[in-house]
């Protein structure tokens, strides 16, 4: 392997790992606002936010990377829950709460840590490949 395959092997982790932080980003908002509800009466709480990957050929590294193409909404359905002391009740008594299931979230941080250490593992190995070819060539 040569020097500049290493060197792309830690660019391309390292758009990993810069993929992975952004999806974390997102999970802990929307974990944060699981229960974040309107203030008017009738009105939309917080919409579930999704992270969309695109990959995307870096001619200086010579290979597909990947980054976030764009972080978008989901629109699945509100649910209701009946609160009629709630500021956001409706005029049945209705509210509406975020399209967050921290459960899914919570798969989805897993999913992105593992990720993200997949990637810190590809670096640690080539930087263990450049350190003992350096020591090869001192001699």
């Amino acid at each position: 392997m040569s020097f500049d395959n290493l060197a792309s092997s830690f660019g391309i982790a390292a758009t990993g790992m810069k993929a992975q932080t952004a999806r974390l980003r997102v999970v802990a908002e929307n974990m944060a606002n699981a229960n974040s509800t309107s203030e008017t009466p009738g009105g939309d709480p917080y919409r579930r936010k999704t992270v969309v990957f695109a990959s995307v050929m870096d001619r200086a590294l010579g290979a597909d990377t990947v980054e976030v193409k764009r972080v978008g909404r989901d629109l699945s359905d509100f649910t209701l829950r009946h609160d009629p002391g709630h500021p956001a009740a409706d005029e049945n008594g209705y509210v509406k709460v975020p399209n967050v299931n921290t459960l899914v979230e919570a798969m989805d941080m897993r999913e992105a840590g593992r990720s993200y250490d997949a990637n810190m593992n590809v670096m640690q190995q080539a930087r263990g490949m450049l350190s003992r070819t350096i020591d090869m060539l001192r001699g």
